[in-house]
């Protein structure tokens, strides 16, 4: 059972978590675009020295454009598309000043993959047409006039880097719309689930509510009319008889009780206001004193404000600790045991070993069946805890020990 968290508070929280991750890949698309935009540095300015007639006096300025467009492309992916321009621009002036040399640049290719992976609708047609005629006319002044020449420079030079930017941004854009695909259908069979659930849940109830309550009921009605049949007889009103049938109209009272708080539970589910905790474990006690079981309660140290979770699941442990106690146990004491240390609460329960679980031998044996201690540890491992139980090592006591970590459990 999960808490109750809020819609906004939920909201805020996925804002909170989804932030960091936001910026770590913005930082890292920053620092591969300074890498991208330093590599065509390189490589075009090696070029520049090692490819074509020199420049003479514009060879500096030159130089300086080449690198200058190339470091913009680590500017913001806004400004792809004047980046481009700029890169078919400096294509221009080199075929101009330095006719006979190719004009292309890897800076050029990266500058067409980037306004077509970045930008959309008009601002990328736009950009494209310009870089191309930027291209073309470079070709055309390096004195690469036939035509089919010319068009397969702009083609591979321009165009083609430009469609597999758009190719890969759509692919991007498909493999998103999926992912949400995929996250509303969980969404929905999660729906499902819960509705399913619920109305399991509430199934359940009232299937508990028209059978169990009703031999509950019965069985406290014929025992409050079993001591009134007693009253004025010869038994008095200290014995035994009474004592028992007074211990079994409580704990049919104190069974209904459980059963309501129960029906609540899959009524509500989480939400529900009407269950048991901590501060309920002396009126458990204090009914089981009733029925003749002498319980001692030691609060060694007083645990904070507790989760519902754990709160319900140390009264429950407990509740289930008195059940062994009074089925298996000698069933005239146990002592209870309630601390918090080191950011844990720990719940321990002692009792003498009846006669009947000792075999031939004297030894202890443990008592039922078990799923009382496998529904006690399960319970505990739910939050994060544990659950340890045994006979002690004298072989007279019976110790069930349950701990549940604070921290774990929020």
């Amino acid at each position: 059972m999960s808490p109750t968290v809020h819609p906004t508070l939920a909201g805020r929280i996925r804002r909170w978590t989804a932030r960091p991750a936001a910026r770590d890949a913005q930082r890292s698309l920053a620092r591969q675009a300074v890498a991208v935009a330093l590599m065509c540095a390189a490589v075009d300015g090696l070029n520049f020295f090692t490819r074509g007639p020199d420049a003479g006096p514009w060879t500096p300025v030159l130089l300086v454009m080449v690198v200058a467009a190339d470091v913009a492309l680590a500017t913001a992916p806004g400004l792809s598309g004047w980046v481009a321009v700029a890169h078919a621009g400096v294509g221009v002036a080199l075929a101009f000043v330095m006719p006979g040399r190719s004009p292309s640049t890897a800076g050029q290719l990266i500058s067409s993959y980037r306004a077509g992976a970045w930008l959309r609708g008009r601002s990328s047609a736009v950009s494209l047409v310009t870089v191309c005629a930027g291209t073309l006319t470079s070709v055309v002044i390096a004195g690469l006039t036939a035509p089919v020449t010319a068009l397969g420079v702009v083609a591979a030079t321009t165009l083609l880097p430009w469609l597999v930017g758009r190719y890969t941004t759509a692919r991007k854009e498909h493999v998103e719309e999926l992912r949400r695909q995929r996250e509303a259908t969980l969404r929905d069979a999660e729906a499902e689930i819960a509705a399913a659930v619920t109305r399991e849940r509430e199934t359940i109830a009232v299937e508990l509510h028209d059978v169990i309550s009703h031999h509950v009921s019965a069985i406290g009605v014929h025992a409050t009319a079993a001591r009134l049949n007693l009253t004025g007889t010869a038994v008095p009103g200290d014995s035994p008889v009474h004592t028992s049938l007074a211990a079994v109209q409580q704990s049919g009272q104190a069974a209904m009780t459980d059963l309501r708080r129960l029906l609540s539970l899959l009524h509500d589910g989480g939400d529900s206001t009407d269950q048991p905790g901590v501060t309920m474990l002396p009126d458990l006690f204090t009914g089981l004193r009733a029925s003749g079981l002498h319980v001692t309660f030691v609060v060694y140290s007083t645990p904070p404000p507790l989760t519902k979770e754990v709160d319900i699941t140390v009264y429950r442990v407990a509740q289930e600790m008195m059940t062994n106690v009074l089925r298996h146990g000698d069933g005239r004491a146990a002592r209870v045991e309630l601390d918090c240390v080191d950011g844990r609460v720990a719940l321990t329960a002692r009792n003498r070993v009846a006669p009947a679980a000792r075999d031939a031998s004297g030894a202890s044996s443990p008592p039922g069946s078990g799923l009382g201690l496998r529904g006690m540890r399960k319970r505990a491992e739910a939050l994060g805890g544990s659950g340890t139980f045994g006979v002690t090592t004298d072989g007279d006591y019976w110790e069930s020990s349950v701990t549940i970590p604070l921290a774990g459990a929020q």
